[in-house]
């Protein structure tokens, strides 16, 4: 087989196999080697398993899904594998090698598509930083620069696949965590509809419905079809997004017609300074957007700018699921997680979330299900789309996240000061994605954020491929790549 690989994205590898010019197992391995040449920079990939991805690609049982043989890396949180190790960024569960007993439904919709799991990503504890740095693995790098961050919470799968790893790699979302990582490595990251994709087994819903689930792609395409692969209520799920009126797959393409989007480049409250790469990013989107024949205008959900009662309810939700978290684990293992084995900023949010009472946690619940509602009137007063910057400045150097004795709260507040366009919509529920339509003058990635109606994946990917067909990002390689 002559064809590079890495020049190719799931679907298309996906088509080699149908087409008999590759088998599933040259796939695999050349996969393989992509990460044992690319890895030792990056450190993406934690946990590789390339003996079972080499047994399941050369099996005879491998399904025959749309995506048969392609090579794809789940991050080592939410969408855990049966017999793999599983360990949420936690010293506690590594030291104790910890496998996960079964499959997620999303793993076991992702196999029944034919995707063949080589490993697990690096991922900060569980998943409360915008950065991957966790002390139990160590950082992950960009691979545009490794002496910044690939962002977080997914983002040892954002590296990997910036660099060419594999073309695809699962992530998840609670207030940026797909869209983040993705502007920060130049990525395609859609975080769906709240309960478009099943939580199951193991949870109906979690951060209070602020996680969902999905990947991180370099096309438009992928990120669309896998979409199909796993989306769909399953048993026990509490609620469900309605479903599309056609496949993801076939809003590639399709004209978007001419949408109304509101521009909004401050962040909420006006209070965190935005870096002008990202306002000029958001601009030129904005001026791309108009060429395609779209009506722009600067308008954006008043509510937005609730921002601080936001962050302060959100954060209730946070520091409790963190306790509750802990305590889990505890309870599953038979061991007693203590305090002292966590992070600082770790441990901070579980000493915070020990104090909450019951009476506190429905009293952020309810406030944030009243701000979700006051955000969404917005887009029904006719716009399609709201864009924004999805950070608020360029993809940061490392070690920036670190909480101290002394200021046991300057992680998060450093969170804050990155992350203020994302996590409203993680509270309304919407469709978001970051698309890598800018690079700046140091050749670092700078995404732009679109946010749709609740239900209206179907806007978001067809607009988002029309933006790739009209400033194609295919080309766009980092330093350190496969």
């Amino acid at each position: 087989m002559t064809t590079d690989l890495v020049q190719l994205d799931a679907t298309a590898q996906a088509e080699l196999v149908r087409r008999g010019e590759a088998t599933p197992l040259e796939l695999v391995e050349a996969a393989i080697a992509r990460i044992e040449a690319v890895n030792p920079q990056l450190n993406a990939v934690i946990t590789p398993l390339f003996d079972k991805a080499r047994a399941g690609a050369a099996s005879a049982a491998l399904p025959d899904g749309p995506f048969r043989g392609v090579p794809f890396l789940l991050k080592d949180l939410g969408c855990h594998s049966a017999g793999d190790p599983y360990h949420e960024g936690l010293r506690f569960l590594r030291d104790l090698n910890w496998m996960a007993e079964q499959d997620t439904y999303m793993a076991a919709k992702l196999r029944q598509a034919g995707f063949v799991f080589v490993g697990k990503t690096n991922t900060p504890e569980l998943a409360i930083l915008p950065t991957t740095e966790p002390e139990a693995y160590g950082p992950t790098r960009n691979p545009w620069d490794t002496g910044r961050s690939p962002g977080g919470s997914s983002g040892g799968s954002a590296a990997a696949v910036a660099a060419g790893m594999v073309p695809a790699a699962h992530a998840n979302d609670g207030g940026g965590s797909i869209r983040i990582p993705a502007s920060a490595c130049g990525l395609v990251g859609l975080k769906p509809s709240r309960g478009r994709i099943s939580l199951g087994p193991e949870h109906g819903e979690f951060w209070q419905g602020m996680a969902v689930e999905h990947v991180v792609t370099r096309s438009v395409r992928d990120c669309a079809a896998i979409l199909d692969v796993v989306a769909g209520p399953m048993p026990g799920d509490p609620y469900t997004a309605p479903p599309p009126a056609r496949p993801y797959r076939h809003e590639v393409g399709r004209d978007p017609g001419r949408l109304r989007i509101g521009l909004m480049t401050s962040a909420p409250g006006g209070v965190i300074p935005v870096h002008p790469d990202c306002v000029g990013a958001a601009r030129d989107a904005a001026r791309l957007l108009e060429s395609l024949g779209h009506r722009l205008e600067e308008s954006y959900p008043p509510a937005l700018d609730d921002h601080k009662t936001r962050g302060r309810h959100f954060w209730a939700v946070l520091t409790s699921q963190v306790a509750a978290s802990l305590d889990a684990w505890s309870k599953k293992t038979g061991r007693s997680l203590e305090l002292d084995a966590l992070e600082l900023n770790t441990r901070t949010a579980a000493e915070i979330g020990r104090t909450r009472t019951a009476r506190r946690y429905v009293e952020a619940v309810e406030w944030l299900h009243s701000d979700a509602r006051r955000i969404a009137g917005w887009w029904e007063q006719g716009f399609d789309l709201l864009l924004t910057p999805t950070m608020a400045e360029p993809p940061p150097r490392l070690g920036q996240f670190v909480a101290t004795p002394d200021n046991p709260m300057a992680a998060a507040r450093r969170t804050a000061s990155l992350a203020p366009f994302t996590p409203a919509f993680n509270v309304t529920g919407q469709p978001a994605v970051s698309l890598p339509l800018t690079w700046n003058a140091d050749g670092l990635p700078v995404g732009v954020h679109l946010v749709a109606a609740y239900g209206r994946e179907d806007v978001l990917i067809r607009l988002a491929a029309q933006l790739e067909q009209t400033q194609p990002w295919a080309d766009k390689w980092p330093p350190v790549r496969a």
